[in-house]
C-alpha cells in the first residue's frame, strides 16, 4: 500500500513539474516577418534590406528563408530550441518543406541553421557548418553581426539557387590562430586532469582513454577535427611520459570556448 502511495505521489510531482519546466523555456516568437530580431542588433535599414532579399528568393525559388536573433536559448541548447522554432514556424511549401531558419543566440554566442528536408540536398550539414565557420563566425568575432548575417544569407541563397559556394580562402581544416591557442590550453588541462583520473589504470588502458578524452575536448572546443586528432595522439604520449617519470597526482583544471574572441 505504501509503495502504491509513493508511486502516486511521484506521479503527481512529475505531472506538476513538467509544466513548470516547460514554462522556464524561452518562448518561440510569433512569425510576423522574415527577419525577427529580439535583440535590437539590426537597424531598420539593414532589416528592410534583408527582408527584400529574402522576399526575392521566395518569389524566385519558392523556398522560404528566415532570420531569428534572440538573446539566449537557455536552458535549452540552440539545437533543441531550433527544433521548436521549426515546428512552430513551419517554413517552406507544405509539400516540399523547403524552409531555412538562421538562428543567432547572441548572448550564448551560438549559431544554428535549421534546414527543411526539401533542402537537405542543396544545404547539407557540411555546407551549413562551413557557412557558420567561414561567413558568420569571423564577422561575429569582430562584432559585425549585421555583416555576418548578411553574408550567411548570401551564401544560403547561392545554395538554394543550386550554385556552389566559392572556394574557401583558407584550408577548411586549418584552425585560426585563436583556435590553435585555445586547442593547446584545452589539451593541456584535459590531459592533466585525465592523467590524474586514470593514473591507477594500466598504461595500455589509461593512455588511450586520455588520448580519446583530449581529442574529444579539443574537437568540442574548436570544431577542428585534424587538430583534435593530433592533440589526442599527443595526449597519449603525455600520459605515458608522465606516468613513466614516477610523478604523483596533478591538479586538475578546465576551459571552454565559443565563437567569441
Amino acid at each position: 500500500m505504501h509503495a502504491w502511495r509513493g508511486l502516486f505521489v511521484a506521479w503527481l510531482w512529475l505531472a506538476g513539474a513538467a509544466p513548470l519546466a516547460a514554462a522556464d523555456l524561452q518562448p518561440v516568437p510569433a512569425l510576423h516577418a522574415r527577419v525577427t530580431d529580439l535583440t535590437g542588433t539590426l537597424d531598420a535599414a539593414r532589416t528592410q534590406a534583408l527582408e527584400q532579399r529574402l522576399a526575392e528568393l521566395e518569389r524566385a525559388k519558392g523556398a522560404q528563408l528566415a532570420v531569428l536573433i534572440v538573446p539566449t536559448t537557455q536552458p535549452e541548447d540552440i539545437a533543441q530550441y531550433g527544433i521548436r522554432v521549426g515546428d512552430a514556424w513551419r517554413l517552406g511549401r507544405k509539400e516540399v518543406d523547403d524552409g531555412v531558419i538562421l538562428i543567432v543566440a547572441k548572448n550564448d554566442r551560438r549559431v544554428r541553421i535549421e534546414v527543411g528536408t526539401g533542402l537537405e540536398g542543396a544545404i547539407p550539414d557540411a555546407a551549413a557548418a562551413r557557412i557558420i565557420r567561414e561567413y558568420i563566425t569571423p564577422r561575429f568575432r569582430d562584432g559585425d553581426y549585421a555583416g555576418g548575417i548578411d553574408a550567411a544569407v548570401g551564401a544560403l541563397t547561392l545554395l538554394v539557387n543550386g550554385e556552389a559556394l566559392p572556394a574557401p580562402l583558407i584550408d577548411e581544416d586549418a584552425p585560426a590562430g585563436g583556435d590553435i591557442d585555445l586547442a593547446w590550453i584545452v589539451a593541456f588541462f584535459a590531459a592533466t586532469f585525465l592523467t590524474t583520473l586514470t593514473s591507477s589504470l594500466p598504461k595500455w588502458l589509461g593512455a588511450p582513454l586520455v588520448g580519446a578524452g583530449v581529442g574529444v575536448a579539443v574537437w568540442y572546443a574548436t570544431g577542428v577535427l585534424v587538430t583534435a586528432v593530433v592533440l589526442g595522439v599527443l595526449g597519449v604520449l603525455f600520459m605515458v611520459l608522465v606516468t613513466s617519470s614516477g610523478s604523483g597526482r596533478f591538479a586538475s583544471g578546465g576551459g571552454s570556448g565559443g565563437f567569441g574572441g
